[in-house]
């Protein structure tokens, strides 16, 4: 196996998932699985779903055809195509029937348990100034809960067109780079079909999009992604392998946990779906969806970038010693990446939420005194439950005093 592998099978995936979205999108209309526009979703018409059975073909085509595992990996590749299987009917039927929460998570464990039981189990990890620690016994399962955990942190994201094809697409292409690094080659590969099959899929997808991945396709990736992390990074010696996957996946990562504990401080089901994610807090202050996803793009690529920069440039002899030069560019690096992910958490959420949202009070209430405005604008914020803010038209909607 080599990186030619992985360049073919990129292209493989990328093509077959260009071709087939299409033909899933027809199959979803002529059996009535589609998208309905929602109060909380950013859709505007009706759109198919099962997009992910376009790249779950994808995948197993291009695997299969570029993928030569050895005797060691033979059992792990075959257990995460199985579970690959398995997790994209289960968000099938959730696309279809609205399948109850228990029974979506008793489907998730199940394609979980697969590949797990094959061998792609973290069973130790190496922590910077601790060393080594054995899981043990626990190995097994704390990878199970891990990789429910990718699945849904994928799967909650998914709400605007192209927002999670293109975030997992990069965060599979740093993935491949970190792991034929690591001379992870099974995992390398892998992460080229990954990421050709959500591009391939994202053809269709980017907005304005004719097809949606539905829970097929972000349960798909959220496995996929999961065992990749599992196999190409964490389950080595490497000092900062922990840490690669919650750099790459940190946009998801920070997204759920954000929208989570939204719903558990005003006491909402955590698994019922809002409109508290990143990407409807930016449409609120006036983006659209293609600028909402480029954004987010933008910020997975810097922080996939920071990623690959912690395994490429030459900053430590891995043994506890620093050297300075390289430290200090590692360092100015991780500020700059830091800086730009308080710029889109704080200043574009936050400060120009607050600005805009005083503007829109104060045309709706001509006569509201400015302590009343601050308390408005204080409950909107702090709530989420505010009228979006035309932004580029200037046009404010009306509220009711």
């Amino acid at each position: 196996m080599s990186e030619r592998d992985a360049i073919y099978a990129f292209v493989a995936a990328f093509a077959i998932a260009a071709v087939l979205t299409p033909l899933t999108g027809r199959v979803a209309r002529a059996v009535g699985i589609v998208d309905r526009p929602r109060d909380r979703g950013l859709a505007e018409r009706e759109t198919p779903l099962l997009g992910g059975l376009a790249m779950l073909a994808a995948v197993l085509v291009a695997t299969l055809v570029f993928l030569h595992p050895t005797d060691r990996t033979s059992d792990r590749v075959h257990g995460i195509l199985i579970g690959a299987v398995v997790i994209t009917v289960v968000g099938a039927l959730d696309d279809r029937f609205d399948l109850h929460p228990a029974v979506k998570l008793a489907g998730e464990l199940v394609a979980a348990i697969i590949p797990v039981h094959a061998g792609v189990e973290v069973q130790n990890i190496t922590l910077p100034f601790v060393g080594a620690v054995d899981f043990g016994s626990l190995g097994e399962p704390l990878t199970v809960i891990g990789l429910v955990g990718v699945m849904n942190v994928v799967n909650f994201s998914d709400g605007i067109d192209g927002l999670a094809a293109g975030v997992c697409a990069i965060a599979a292409a740093v993935f491949c780079i970190i792991a034929f690094d690591l001379d992870r080659n099974h995992a390398g590969i892998l992460a080229a079909v990954t990421a050709g099959a959500a591009l391939g899929f994202l053809i269709h997808n980017f907005p304005p999009a004719s097809v949606f991945m539905g829970d097929a396709g972000s349960l798909l990736l959220g496995l996929l992604l999961g065992c990749i992390a599992v196999e190409g990074a964490v389950k080595t010696q490497a000092v900062l392998a922990l840490l690669f996957p919650l750099v790459v996946l940190a946009v998801p990562f920070l997204d759920t946990t954000f929208v989570v504990l939204k719903r558990m401080k005003y006491g909402r089901p955590v698994y019922r779906a809002d409109a508290n994610h990143f990407h409807h807090r930016f449409s609120r202050i006036g983006f659209s969806r293609r600028r909402s996803v480029l954004y987010l793009y933008a910020w997975t690529v810097a922080l996939g970038a920071f990623a690959v920069s912690l395994r490429f440039v030459p900053y430590s002899d891995h043994h506890g010693h620093f050297k300075a030069g390289w430290t200090a560019v590692m360092a100015a690096l991780g500020l700059v990446v830091l800086a730009a992910s308080a710029y889109l958490v704080y200043v574009l959420e936050i400060l120009k939420f607050r600005r805009l949202d005083a503007i829109r009070v104060r045309r709706a209430r001509p006569e509201a005194s400015p302590e009343e405005v601050d308390r408005d604008v204080a409950r909107d914020f702090e709530t989420g439950e505010f009228d979006a803010v035309a932004r580029e038209t200037g046009e404010f909607p009306r509220i009711q005093p």
